[in-house]
């Protein structure tokens, strides 16, 4: 298995383990700024957990190899987060997903200007095709909402798109552990902002266990390797299959079924990331040929 397909292979894996993200929030039923409190606080322990179990006794040196660079990721893990919560807080929940649709244009922005890569121009038409689909599975939930909720969630996209790309700015050097410090962030805003610490009730405490202590550390921190193989804007570009699979989860188990053109929508970037993925492997099929 060459690099390109491995980052495919991690980044994919990892998107579908947070794809219950929108069901189990759905489910969740604590306010938000506990919410994104205790994401916060299990984000701390399941990052650091995961971190121990790969590194074992060598798991402080992993946080040590990320540098400056590492703890650039982890503030930047920490906008996202926030701007995502916050930003639905303040506009539509559609809003937020089309502006945050945009993160793989601001990745492959970002990469272009500090990182110097070049994308071919199946990436930038995947691109383009993933944002229309993405559209059109928000669009009934899309409104004018609010200047701040909008400039939220342009922070999360900016916030993503810049995460990515400085983890492919040290080549051979796993950020993934620095996710630890993005939920310490994380958690010590949502303190700031919520004042208390509220225990949940067993069931919401239940739901919170298993999207935040376990599905969001093990597919952030598969995610957060995926620019050690690919390009940021093609990691951020696979990110927005969980707008896809999340959508279908939710109507599989609570009956929400997407609008007609949702499904178009969602059609249309699955349709997209194939096609890609096809022409992907006959570039690289050509390219070996050529060796």
């Amino acid at each position: 298995m060459d690099h390109h397909q491995k980052g495919l292979l991690l980044t994919a894996l990892g998107v579908l383990i947070i794809s219950p993200d929108a069901l189990l929030l759905r489910i969740i039923s604590i306010p938000a700024d506990q919410l994104v409190l205790w994401r916060g606080l299990l984000n701390v322990l399941g990052f650091w957990l995961i971190v121990v179990a790969r590194y074992r006794r060598h798991w402080f040196r992993a946080y040590l190899a990320c540098g400056r660079a590492g703890l650039g990721c982890a503030l930047l893990f920490t906008v996202s987060t926030l701007g995502f919560v916050l930003g639905n807080h303040f506009t539509s929940a559609g809003n937020v997903l089309v502006i945050l649709a945009s993160a793989p244009l601001i990745a492959a922005l970002l990469s272009r200007l500090f990182l110097h890569e070049r994308l071919p121009l199946r990436t930038w038409l995947a691109i383009g095709a993933c944002l229309a689909g993405i559209s059109l599975i928000v669009l009934d939930d899309a409104g004018e909402g609010s200047l701040l909720g909008n400039a939220l969630a342009l922070m999360a996209a900016v916030g993503l798109a810049g995460n990515l790309t400085l983890a492919r700015s040290r080549p051979g050097v796993d950020m993934s552990p620095m996710l630890t410090l993005g939920g310490l962030g994380t958690a010590l805003l949502a303190l700031a902002w919520s004042g208390e610490v509220m225990l949940p009730d067993a069931a919401n405490l239940g739901w919170l266990l298993l999207l935040c202590l376990v599905l969001m550390p093990a597919g952030f921190t598969l995610i957060q390797q995926g620019p050690l193989y690919l390009p940021s804007a093609e990691v951020s570009l696979l990110l927005l299959l969980e707008t896809v699979f999340g959508t279908l989860l939710v109507w599989l188990f609570l009956s929400e079924r997407p609008s007609d053109q949702g499904l178009l929508g969602g059609a249309m970037v699955l349709l997209a990331m194939a096609v890609k993925s096809m022409l992907d492997r006959r570039q690289q099929k050509s390219a070996c040929s050529a060796d």
